[in-house]
């Protein structure tokens, strides 16, 4: 199934293939009893797995990084779909102007798409996430009911690049060296360790995420233009674009709404990480690297058992400064006054605890202030830098199985997928030297400062167009990107602008649902994606003229406690 001269000549490395039968659009085939497998779909030849096999690991991985698929999570019975979507896959490497590194494009089109009623759901992934990292959120809900659907990895995703090795990812998923065209090569490719595109492709791809989303868009325009010619042509003037992301993509999605040209239809935006004017508004540089410091020591105060070694951190954390208090008690206290005085909410907090539980404030910093100051591989202004890891945490080269898996298994941010954090620092100074560097490029005033502070700006987000509808979903306790930095302030202004966004915010939601797998989780926290599914059911009846666009809401959920969630929990707006 070629793909044409033209499209070729738009988009580097374009690639068709067909999904069929046992290896379907949407898991792969693997159904949801394979996307709740423990197990990884295996490889053949683990140092050379094939692209299908690559594939269907990403799409594994990926569903289970995003949605909660555990037995009694309701997914699949009472919201969500694992439909076997039959259909045809293209895919590209795009670049913007003056970028230089490209981004991810792939189309998935259904074998039974309404050429009659022209669907296109374009899509941003989450976090830092690979192609495949919307595939729970926009795939679930555009592919079943014969939308295509076209996804951006917005300059970030799992294209890592091996400096022992010189190997990169080609567009296929493979590895290849330096003659080949590879999906990021990093500049220079000297050095030892792991560099990876979301930090060190030196273009701050945070701030084109809403043009790569356009181009996304512009991408499956072209695409079916070119596959279905009898339906041509399809442009922006004819079929229905509809926007969709949570986390990064949320904020993707709401950059794109900024864009002039009335190519876009509507957004939905859930749990977006968005940096807004207005009171309130943070960046997630700033709250992270404040969250890295001061949240380990202030969690004990409110009831969440201590994590082993935290009396001597936050007594090294009183010595230098950043705590003050004679007792582990009173250090506690000043941290959580600390962070109650900068915005945190208990409840935001406590589900923070999680990402305090799997280093991800760290990895936020790290990688971001890198991406923000677009610095290379060898030059973060704190010294640190990415390996595969010993059981000691020293560095080593990466095997070549390890290697291999990479684009299919790692989030796109280490530590993951056999990656970790290498810190500038003794073991012995527990790493509180690196994190106050990372947070002394916000607070401080030298030329690293100031280039992180820059590179952070260049993200702030615009009200939409006018006219355009907007939702925007975000739970109340997210702890990783609460909302009253982010989503809040951004209604606000929005709205101030006179655009039209609605806003539901949705009670014990935090922001990981694939989270909600442990039993501890499940019984305090409701999952956010019904909410996202049923806001593009909002927009799409909108769209016909059958209903609504949804009303603001402050959503009453009623916690699991252990029960099978049921839609009384979820309470639903009318």
């Amino acid at each position: 199934m070629p793909v044409s001269k033209g499209n070729a000549e738009m988009f580097q490395q374009p690639r068709a293939t067909g999904h069929r039968e046992h290896d379907d659009l949407l898991t792969g085939g693997l159904g949801l009893a394979g996307l709740r497998s423990m197990l990884p779909p295996t490889f053949a030849d683990v140092e050379r797995p094939t692209p299908a096999e690559l594939r269907r690991r990403a799409l594994w991985s990926n569903w289970r990084g995003i949605a909660d698929l555990a037995p009694g999570g309701g997914y699949g019975t009472l919201y969500g779909s694992v439909a076997n979507v039959p259909g045809r896959e293209f895919s590209a490497l795009a670049t913007l102007a003056g970028a230089q590194q490209p981004h991810r494009v792939l189309l998935q089109l259904p074998d039974g798409f309404d050429a009659r009623n022209r669907c296109v759901v374009v899509a941003a992934s989450s976090g830092s996430r690979g192609i495949y990292g919307a595939i729970a959120v926009a795939g679930a809900w555009g592919l079943p009911r014969g939308c295509a659907v076209v996804y951006t990895d917005k300059g970030a995703g799992s294209d890592y690049y091996d400096l022992d090795a010189r190997q990169g990812v080609m567009a296929d998923g493979t590895l290849g060296g330096a003659e080949a065209a590879l999906a990021f090569e990093p500049s220079p490719t000297a050095g030892s360790g792991v560099a990876y595109k979301h930090a060190h492709s030196q273009d701050n791809p945070e701030a084109d995420w809403g043009r790569h989303v356009k181009q996304a868009a512009d991408f499956a325009l072209s695409t079916l233009n070119e596959q279905l010619p009898a339906q041509a042509p399809f442009t922006f003037a004819n079929t229905r674009v509809i926007a969709v992301g949570i986390s990064n993509g949320g904020g993707a999605v709401l950059r794109a709404a900024e864009l002039d040209g009335g190519w876009l239809d509507a957004v939905v935006a859930g749990e977006p990480s968005v940096l807004a004017e207005g009171a309130g508004a943070r960046s997630l540089y700033d709250y992270g690297t404040e969250a890295a410091l001061l949240m380990p020591c202030a969690l004990p105060q409110l009831g969440i058992p201590e994590t082993p070694g935290l009396a001597l951190k936050c007594a090294a954390l009183a010595a230098r400064g950043v705590l003050v208090g004679e007792t582990h008690d009173a250090q506690q206290k000043d941290a959580l006054a600390k962070l109650h005085a900068a915005g945190w909410s208990d409840a935001s907090l406590r589900s923070g605890a999680i990402s305090v539980a799997f280093d991800l404030w760290r990895a936020v910093a790290v990688g971001y202030a890198s991406a923000y100051g677009r610095y290379s591989h060898d030059a973060h202004p704190c010294g640190y830098r990415y390996a595969a890891l010993n059981p000691d945490s020293s560095p080593r080269a990466a095997t070549a199985a390890e290697r291999a898996a990479w684009v299919a298994d790692a989030s796109g941010i280490p530590p993951g997928a056999g990656v970790g954090i290498i810190d500038p620092q003794p073991m012995a100074d527990m790493g509180l030297g690196g994190l106050q560097c990372l947070r002394g490029l916000w607070t401080g005033q030298g030329t690293d400062a100031q280039r992180v502070r820059k590179g952070v700006d260049e993200t702030r987000a615009a009200p939409p167009r006018a006219g355009l509808p907007v939702v925007v979903i975000h739970g109340t306790d997210d702890g990783l990107v609460p909302p009253v930095f982010s989503s809040a302030p951004y209604v606000s202004m929005a709205k101030a602008a006179g655009r039209d966004v609605r806003y539901w915010q949705v009670r014990n939601a935090q922001h990981f649902d694939a989270f909600l797998g442990l039993p501890h989780m499940a019984a305090a926290y409701l999952p956010l994606l019904p909410y996202v599914y049923e806001a593009l059911d909002r927009v799409e009846a909108y769209l016909d003229g059958k209903g609504a666009l949804p009303a603001d809401a402050v959503i009453a959920t009623v916690p699991r406690m252990g029960k099978p969630l049921a839609a009384e929990n979820l309470a639903m707006p009318h």
